[in-house]
């Protein structure tokens, strides 16, 4: 799906740079941050169709950034992507809310697959909250 727009959350700058030229060659929007903090800055500025999240940086781990990003948005589509993939630690995402998990290096096609579907994800339910929104407004008129 071109147009859709990525946060790319890394602290190793030239993986992210390279992987945002390869999604940007595909038509996908791709923002970058360097840590959790400026992620979630970029969360309070930008909405993005998925974010693609590094579970080992420095400071704020993966974990704690994956909370935090929930915490503003629980609908956010969130792929985790390490290379340092534990059992314990891809349950532990899983259960509090990140959508998918990838192993680095990650084959480009299988994330932008991931990608889509997180956007087609995050449609549905934007329209389910607006259908929502809509049924609420109808309840309280007395037509």
């Amino acid at each position: 799906m071109a147009g859709q727009k990525v946060l790319l959350v890394d602290d190793e700058v030239e993986f992210t740079k390279t992987l945002s030229e390869r999604m940007e060659a595909r038509g996908i929007h791709a923002r970058t941050a360097a840590n959790g903090a400026e992620a979630l800055e970029k969360l309070d500025a930008e909405k993005f169709d998925a974010i693609i999240l590094d579970m080992q940086m420095p400071g704020m781990d993966g974990i704690e950034t994956l909370r935090r990003m929930l915490e503003k948005n629980p609908d956010l589509q969130i792929i985790l992507l390490t290379g340092y993939a534990t059992v314990g630690k891809s349950v532990e995402a899983m259960k509090i809310g990140a959508k998918d998990f990838l192993e680095k290096p990650a084959n480009i096609e299988e994330l932008v697959e991931k990608i889509k579907l997180a956007g087609n994800e995050r449609i549905a339910l934007v329209e389910k909250r607006a259908e929502e929104s809509i049924r609420d407004i109808l309840k309280g008129k007395s037509w």
